[in-house]
Order: C-alpha cells, then structure tokens, then sequence
C-alpha cells in the first residue's frame, strides 16, 4: 500500500496545470505528520481528496482560513479525522456532461430508441441525472433548449458528427442509486457538494451552483443503497417502454473485481429480457482522462466510444 507521501504526490501531479492551490497544497502537506495525525497510518488513495473536501468545508462555513491551513489542521483535527474516515469523495461534476451527450445520443444511434430510462450508479446528488435539461456547444452545433440556464462547452480533439447533434430523445424517468446520495435542496446538502469542488476552480463551482438550481426545481429520484446488490432488482422491475440506460462516471473505480463481475451479470440477465446500455468510464494508469465505454445486450456487444478529461474540460470522439 501507498504511503502518505506518495499518495499526497501523486494527487499534485495530476492537480497542475488545473488546481495551483490543491497542488501545491499537497505536495506541501505530503509528510505532515499533524495530516498523517487525520489520514492514518494507510491512508487510502482518495485520502487527500477527503482531507481538503473537509478543510475546504470548514472554510466555507467561516470556521478556518487557507492562509493558515497548519492551524486548522491541529485546531480542527477530530473534525478532520472523522471527516476524511466517513466521508466518501463526492465529485459530482455537471461539467461531465458535456462529454456524456455525444454518448447518450450515439446510443440512440445506435438502438434507434425515442425516449430513455435512466439508471446512474453513483450519482451523489444527480447533477448528472438532469443533463438533457442544460444547453450544449460543439464545433459542428449545439443541443438542447436555447434558453437552458446553464450552458456547457469544451474542447475537442476529435468532432463529433453533426447527425449525433440532430437526435432529441426524451427522458421518461430517472433514477439514481448512491451508498449516501446528497439532497442539494437543503442548504446542507447544496454546501457538502461544494466543498468536493476544488476551490481556486471558480467556474466549477459556478457550474455548480446553476446545476443544484436546475436540480431543484424539479429533483430525480436518488435511491439510498448499494448499486451492486440493489441493481437486479431496478432492472426487474422497470416497465417497458423506453430503451433502458445505465451509466456511471469513475464510481466503479471504486469496486473490487466480484463487485465489478456482479455488476455485468445484473445487466446481462436483464439484457436477456429487455435491452440494455451501460454506459462506464475506464481510467488508465499516468493518464488524466477516462476512456467511455458502450456495452449493449442482448448482444454483448463492448466498444470504447470516446476519451474524456476527468471533469470533461475536453474530449475526443472514437466511435
């Protein structure tokens, strides 16, 4: 297992050239021993992701200062300590879904279907639940209503191709299942989602704060639970209609092997019955971005889609 230093580094190297703060934070705080106090003698991997969430919290509710981070570390240490045991990483960055349009539209594409069902594993406060209600930019057009209240864009090294962009499916229902899903129509809830967004980003968290507005004016439903276990019985109990689609960003990275195997096998077996995409983010070893990958059943049938940076700043279209 990864010490504190090498985990602290590693989380730096991938911050520059996009948080100065956070980077330069943790490569400052990568042999604390008042950090190793809070994180333990293992730390796990996401360690100083929890740490700066929970310091960033207590910032935003006026409580500490990042000119004198040393001082909250030691004077905020229990709150610290059980924040970072506890708290899982909640990235729920709306900005993803810039490069999840183009995959939702390929799988209409691809299946010929009118109106979706969706299922995210995952989905924190379900920002990412919402995306055909946000406004969209390409190089070769746009998507979604002109007066959407957010708009998202970003660079692309690979076009996509103007008929993706021509595609309008509906979205009869959507459900999201996450172990502690966020209720971002509480002002509690709106904060912790926040305090996940790395703070020197300021267009994240303005991205943020119009999403949880959109969010709340008319929520989906965010199901409390295991997604592995309670997965076979969303899928048995949908009813027909639409093509169903489940989808996720980085949450199975957090899944052992069995975990990922039963995962495959709930959708395989509903696949048998009603067709099925699965819509998954795979991360590569020293790379800063995802690959998205398409899977469909019946058939089986497994294809990468497209690459995309990790909070979707960029992508390059594959298929």
């Amino acid at each position: 297992m990864a010490d504190q230093a090498e985990i602290f580094v590693a989380q730096a190297e991938l911050a520059e050239g996009r948080s100065p703060l956070y980077a330069r934070l943790w490569r400052e705080l990568a042999d604390d021993t008042r950090v190793a106090a809070i994180v333990g003698p293992d730390p796990a991997w996401d360690a100083p992701l929890r740490l700066m969430a929970g310091i960033h919290y207590l910032i935003l509710t006026g409580k500490a200062a990042w000119e004198r981070i040393g001082d909250v570390l030691v004077e905020h240490h229990a709150f610290l300590r059980e924040w970072v045991g506890t708290r899982g990483v909640q990235t729920n960055e709306v900005q993803r879904c810039w490069s999840l349009l183009p995959c939702f539209l390929e799988a209409v594409r691809r299946t010929g279907a009118e109106a979706f069902d969706l299922v995210e594993l995952g989905p924190s406060a379900g920002l990412n639940l919402v995306w055909d209600r946000y406004g969209y930019t390409y190089a070769n057009g746009s998507w979604g209503s002109a007066v959407a209240t957010l708009r998202l864009s970003g660079d692309e090294e690979r076009r996509l191709p103007p008929q993706l962009l021509v595609l309008r499916p509906a979205v009869r229902s959507r459900t999201g299942v996450d172990r502690e899903p966020i209720d971002v129509t509480s002002d509690d809830g709106a904060l912790l989602l926040k305090s996940f967004v790395w703070a020197d980003q300021t267009e994240r968290l303005e991205r943020l704060r119009a999403a949880i507005d959109v969010v709340r004016a008319d929520p989906p439903e965010l199901i409390r639970g295991d997604y592995v276990s309670d997965l076979p019985r969303l899928l048995r109990d949908r009813v027909p209609g639409a093509q169903l689609v489940v989808y996720e960003t980085a949450s199975t990275q957090y899944l052992d092997s069995e975990q990922r195997a039963a995962l495959h096998n709930a959708m395989h077996d509903a696949g048998r019955k009603k067709p099925v995409t699965f819509l998954t983010t795979r991360s590569h070893a020293g790379a800063d971005c995802y690959t998205l990958e398409a899977w469909a059943w019946p058939s089986g049938e497994r294809s990468e889609v497209e690459r995309f940076d990790f909070h979707g700043s960029w992508l390059e279209w594959l298929s």
